[in-house]
This record gives structure tokens, sequence and C-alpha cells, in this order.
């Protein structure tokens, strides 16, 4: 029986047929003349013919994706780098950065190189390095940002040496610009005076408090007004806080607290009879003292009380702060000057100032320097570098009762109805006190004093109101855009206020020298070593002894161990012996050059020392 054959089956397969290959796309790379080539492949060197081999079905080739590595490889340098040509062609004549001279690196530099951690471990001291390497880099981009900084301290000068002190104010506001001459103004308040101004740490916007209970804010640049209230209460002192949105005001019972639209937030009842108000901004607390002789800390940020000092020395009324380490200073009427801390119950440093009583006290903004007057009628300033030494002093006819630093080193006394003015030759040199730069004579008795920030303006708060002198070189000019912007909008002012919440620096680190908390005191870890070893019964970090590892074939012999352990310990030995000779020798080297002057001819009896 015959089957039927399948359709289709008895069709042999056509080998010969030619495959035709898929045309490779042209690429915008290539030319015309590739895409041009009948068989669609890119011409290129001969290739050699392979072997016919089965045909069989290959796997597909898996193609591997390279991560990263986290370990980055530095690039290779070439020795010899080719100059880097412009679309122009050119080529640089002074390639790579600009060279930053020295002088202007060390201005910004913070780490001491000299100071090394003795005994350290390679990953600390790898960490070190790295750290010194940042700090490197970033004292270069400093220097070198600060060609930007365009903008210059004003000044002011007589014709043919003529005495600067004998010019006034309507001369200088004849003499300069509109925009700088509306920032000279009187506001005649005489009925509700006398007067304690603040301004704002972007020199924006400023608060007055009156005696009789008056207290106003305002953007005084444009003479916008923020709020205006009665408290019917008599008013001793006010502060902005961390920004122009809030106010602290000492009113005669009890601390309040106000928004920028005059609406009492809080009232601390824990803060009674406060006399005067100094906010740290960078630690967000605000001191005050009071009567009663107690100085007290209140954390803004969480709303309580750090620490509550006694001071023991009766009524405080006199009180500023150091901007450089947030240091307190309290003028007593015994003529001495304490420093005080939250972290410590005690002063940290007590200055004789003066034979009678403290009237004023004021530091400068780079805390070397602190001015104070007296019932003595004198005006001295003292070193704050370590000494607490006078520097100069001056007698002054009625003696000042309000002293205030501005941030280019000027030094303002408030005497009577008179307000004289010192200058130095710059921001940190010690003003002059033999001739003043400017005096000015006001309608009432001076009863606070404050330079704007950034701005050459003088505030004065008198029993008449307040006025705002023009003091040329008194503001540093530049200021730092994520800092202290004058010019911010609502939307930077909440952006910097809680990115300066997440950088608030505690109060416990608040101390003299600020620079010593980035240094390791070694006392108190040897101290720490030793009583963590009397509780353990040995000692942790002691090096173990050298174990030898088991080796194969016969080699773990007690002989052989005996003789590997021999040989550690000689390695060891020779360094502690080598080590010991070069501490000799540079023991000798500098007793030889403390013993033989410089230039001095060898002796023959030199030979004897030894």
């Amino acid at each position: 029986m015959e089957t039927a054959p399948k359709p289709g089956g008895d069709v042999p397969p056509n080998k010969n047929k030619i495959q035709v290959q898929k045309k490779k796309p042209r690429r915008y790379w290539e030319g015309e003349d590739v895409a041009s080539t009948t068989a669609g492949v890119s011409p290129g060197p001969p290739r050699r013919k392979k072997r016919k081999r089965d045909l069989r079905p290959q796997k597909p080739k898996k193609t591997h994706i390279l991560k990263k590595s986290r370990v980055t490889k530095k690039p290779r340098v070439r020795r010899n780098p080719e100059p880097e040509r412009s679309l122009s062609g050119a080529q640089d004549p002074f390639p790579g950065p600009s060279p930053v001279p020295v002088e202007a690196t060390q201005k910004f530099r913070r780490i001491d190189r000299s100071k090394k951690l003795l005994h350290a471990k390679s990953k600390t001291r790898n960490r070190l390095e790295v750290a010194e390497a940042e700090e490197e880099e970033a004292s270069v981009r400093a220097a070198r940002s600060e060609l930007l900084l365009a903008e210059e301290p004003g000044f002011l000068e007589g014709e043919d040496g003529e005495d600067t002190a004998k010019i006034r104010q309507a001369d200088i506001v004849e003499a300069v610009d509109i925009a700088s001459a509306a920032k000279h103004f009187d506001l005649n308040l005489r009925q509700f005076g006398p007067y304690r101004l603040n301004y704002s740490r972007t020199g924006r916007h400023l608060a007055f408090g009156g005696r009789r209970g008056h207290v106003a804010a305002l953007d005084w640049v444009t003479k916008k007004l923020m709020c205006e209230i009665n408290v019917m209460e008599a008013v001793r002192d006010i502060r902005f806080l961390h920004s122009e949105a809030l106010l602290a005001v000492a009113q005669n019972r009890w601390l309040h607290i106000y928004d920028n639209q005059g609406i009492e937030l809080h009232c601390i009842r824990r803060c009674d009879r406060v006399t005067r108000l100094e906010f740290l901004p960078f630690h967000f607390l605000l001191a005050t003292a009071s009567e009663t002789g107690f100085l007290t800390y209140l954390d803004v940020s969480v709303g309580k009380i750090v620490a509550a000092l006694n001071a023991r020395a009766g009524r405080l009324d006199i009180m500023t702060q150091n901007p450089y380490n947030a240091i307190i200073h309290l003028g007593h009427s015994n003529g001495t000057v304490s420093l005080w801390s939250p972290a410590m119950k005690e002063p940290l440093a007590k200055i004789l100032c003066h034979r009678g009583g403290v009237r004023a006290v004021t530091v400068d903004s780079t805390g070397t320097y602190m001015a104070t007057s007296g019932l003595d009628h004198q005006l001295k300033i003292f070193d704050l570098r370590g000494t607490f030494q006078p520097l100069s002093a001056r007698t002054l006819p009625q003696g000042a009762g309000q002293l205030a630093y501005s941030q280019r080193g000027l030094l303002v006394a408030g005497m009577g109805d008179v307000v004289n003015i010192w200058a130095g030759q710059g921001a940190t040199s010690l003003p002059s006190l033999e001739l003043p730069y400017l005096t000015h004579r006001l309608s009432g008795h001076v009863h606070g004093l404050q330079f704007c920030p950034f701005e050459d303006v003088l505030g004065v708060g008198h029993s008449g109101g307040i006025t705002s002198m023009l003091v040329p070189g008194a503001a540093e000019p530049n200021f730092d855009g994520l800092e202290s912007n004058p010019y911010r909008s609502r939307k930077q002012r909440q952006e910097w206020e809680v990115k300066a919440l997440l950088e608030k620096v505690p109060a416990e680190l608040i101390c003299l020298d600020p620079r010593a908390l980035a240094e390791v005191d070694v006392i108190s870890l040897e101290q720490e070593k030793k009583e963590r070893i009397e509780r353990l019964g040995y000692d942790p970090e002691a090096k173990t002894p050298f174990q030898p590892k088991p080796k194969q074939k016969g080699r773990s012999s007690t002989a052989s161990l005996v003789k590997r352990k021999r040989k550690v310990m000689d390695e060891e030995h020779r360094d502690k012996v080598r080590q010991s000779l070069e501490q000799q020798q540079q023991q000798q080297q500098q007793e030889q050059k403390v013993a033989k002057p410089v230039g001095s001819r060898p002796s023959a009896l030199d030979r004897f020392i030894h």
C-alpha cells in the first residue's frame, strides 16, 4: 500500500540560496563613503580566513555589565601635557589656575600643622591628612575668591591737616550721595524716652524701646514701620532674636517675647526684674541679667532655661558679649569685670579694671580687645588674649556711660549728650585714644549705642529719641550672603533658619578659647585608660605577643617556633634601640645649639664637653 507523499516534503532545501545581509545603519560620525559600500560593512584591514567548522547552534554570548567600583582611581597625569587649545586655536600662555600667595592662604587657615599627634594609629593619621588637605583646599579657594570682594571701606579725611572731629553731620550729609544721606535721620520721641535700641544681624531692621513703654520696630532703610505698641510698663532693654520676626523685651517685671506684628507670644516669669539682654546667635541663647544678681541663659529654640548663675555681686546692669567665643562679660560695682560661661557655675576669669565701679563694657568683633569705663573717669582698653593687661588708657572729663565697637574696630563712647568716636589703622588694630575721629552733640543724654552691621551708621538712643549718625569707615563693606543677607526674601529667611537650627552649637562648648575644642585632651585620656585597666585587671589595648602560624611539612616543630619568636623579638629590640639613639642625637643637637652661639669658632676643648 503506497502512502501519499507529504506536501512539500520531497522538495530539497536550497543550500545555494544567498542570504541577504541586513544593511548596517549609518552613524552620524561615519561619512557617506561608508554608507555607499555595497556590502554595507565599514572598510577596514583584511581579515584572516576562518576554518570551516560544523554549523552548530551557538549560544549567545553573555554581556557583562561593569559595575562602578567604590574606590575611584586617580587619573593618570602626563609628564609633559600638551597645552590646551581654545576654539580659536590659540594657546593659553598661562595654563592652569592662578597661583595664590602664601600670605593670603595663611589668613584663612584654621589648622595648625605644626602640632601632630604622637603614637597615632594609621587610620587616625589618614583621617587627619584628609582633613588637612580639605582645609588647605578651602583656604586656597577663600583666598582666590577674596579678589571678588570689590567693595572698599569708607574713610573721612580733612583738607590740609583739618581735624576730622570738627566736621559736622550736616557737612557729611551734603558731601555724600542721596542714598547715603537718607540714612541720617532724627526721631523726636521726647515724651517716651530715654531709649534703648538694637539692630538685627543683617543690619536691615531697627528695634527701640522707651523707658515709658513705647516699643517699635521698623525697616530703617525704607522707613517702613513693622509694629508699634505701648506695653504700659517700663522697658529696660530690647533685643532681636535669631531673626527680625521675634523680639525680646525686658519689661519692669518679666521678660516678654513679641513677633514682628507686635503680638505677644510668650511671657517668661522665671526671668524677672531683667535689666540687660544679650542674644548669642550661634547657640540660640538669650542671656539676661537681673536686679537680683542672677545671670540666666534661655534656649529660645526649645524654650528651656539652660543655666541660672548667681554672680554674688549685687545688681547686674552692665553686660556685653564677646562675639568671638560667646563669653558674657559682666561689670560690677567693685571695679571688676567677670567672664561667664553657662557650662561653669563660677566665673572663668575676673579682671580688676577700675578703682571705682564699672559703668560700661564692650568687646570688639575679633574678641581681641575689651574697652571699659568706670566711675574714676578712666577709659581703658584691655588685651583678652590670655594676658588681660591694659594696653592704653585715657581720662575723660565726664566719664563714659555707654561704649560700643564697630565691625572695623572703631570705638564710640557716650558722655552725657556728647558722642566721641576713636579710630585705628584697621579692623584688627588698636584704636588711638589721643584724638577723636568724630564728635557729635545730641539733644539728650545717651542711653544706648550700637553700630549698624554692614552700614556706616551709628544708632544712638537718648532721652530725646533716636538719632542715626553717618560714620564713614565703621562697617564691613562685604557681607556673606549665606549668613547675613540684608536683601533676603521671606523664603530665604525660613531656609536659613532651618539650617541654623541644624547647626546650633551646644551651650556646653562655650569656653575662653574655641580652638581648644579641636585639640585632644591627653591628660583625661590617660586617666581614663588607667581607670579602665584597674577596672578590668588588664590592658585591652596592649599589643598581643607574637604567635607564629602553623606550617606544614614538619616546619611547625618546637625548635622552629622558638626560632621564629626570637627573630621577631630581636627585630622589635632593634627598633627600640634605633629610636632611643635617634632621640639622643636630637637632644645632643639641641644642647649644642643652646650652648654655642651662632657663628662661634670650634675650640680644641670641645672634646671634653661630653
